[in-house]
């Protein structure tokens, strides 16, 4: 009699211990769904067209072609007023504001109120675009300089045009010196999953080194501008 009784014993715990292992998988498969539920279903991966490091790199990695390219685009859309900058210029900002930290774009704001106080944005024309032999390409190392995997420094040279009408009234050497961070909070707005973070230093003017001739010396850095600010 000890003999069934001691069967019945052994399935009754070995019928326990199904019972549990079933219920630990279930939680296990519900833990897996919830993970299966909230990954990403998409992953945006910089791949540059630069083909001396083939096509493979961390997906999480930002190079710094893709940097660059980011930079000079958002800051050339930012500063572009195609009709009227007191018009155009808050319209930018607003355009671009998923492309801005929030202290850059308070930045930008107080630099439009400046610029609109002084009279420097009514039916103002204006647009900026890279000084030909001073891209990304020239000289790599100097235009990015990575900070971190998350921040970088950007160096743009550009020339900023400004037209009242049909007059020029301001051409405008300028390298700006910008910070980028990684800000991929929002993929719907901001599929770059990057961000400006305005001025890593202050607006420098340059000149141009003049034509070569047996008593001409390169250009230093001047101030040949017009206008108040850059």
């Amino acid at each position: 009699m000890s003999r069934f009784k001691n069967e019945v014993t052994h399935l009754q715990a070995h019928v326990k211990t199904l019972r549990l292992g079933a219920a630990a998988l279930f939680v296990v498969a519900l833990l897996l769904g919830f993970g299966w539920w909230s990954a990403p279903k998409s992953l945006t991966i910089h791949v540059p067209p630069d083909l001396r490091s083939g096509s493979t790199r961390q997906w999480w990695d930002v190079p710094p072609e893709s940097v660059y390219a980011f930079t000079f685009y958002i800051w050339q859309q930012a500063q572009r007023w195609p009709t009227n900058g007191e018009e155009d210029y808050p319209r930018n900002l607003h355009a671009l504001s998923a492309y801005l930290t929030p202290s850059c774009r308070a930045f930008l704001q107080q630099d439009y109120e400046y610029r609109r106080s002084n009279g420097e944005l009514r039916q103002r024309v204006r647009g900026i675009y890279e000084i030909p032999g001073r891209g990304y390409g020239d000289d790599p190392t100097l235009r990015v300089q990575a900070v971190s995997a998350s921040n970088w420094v950007v160096t743009l040279d550009v020339s900023a045009d400004e037209y009242l009408g049909a007059e020029q009234v301001k051409r405008a050497l300028v390298r700006y010196t910008l910070k980028v961070v990684r800000m991929d909070v929002d993929p719907e707005r901001n599929p770059f999953g990057l961000a400006l973070d305005c001025h890593a230093s202050v607006p420098q003017r340059i000149e141009l080194p003049s034509a070569p001739s047996p008593a001409s010396h390169p250009a230093s850095a001047g101030s040949h501008l017009q206008g108040e600010a850059p």
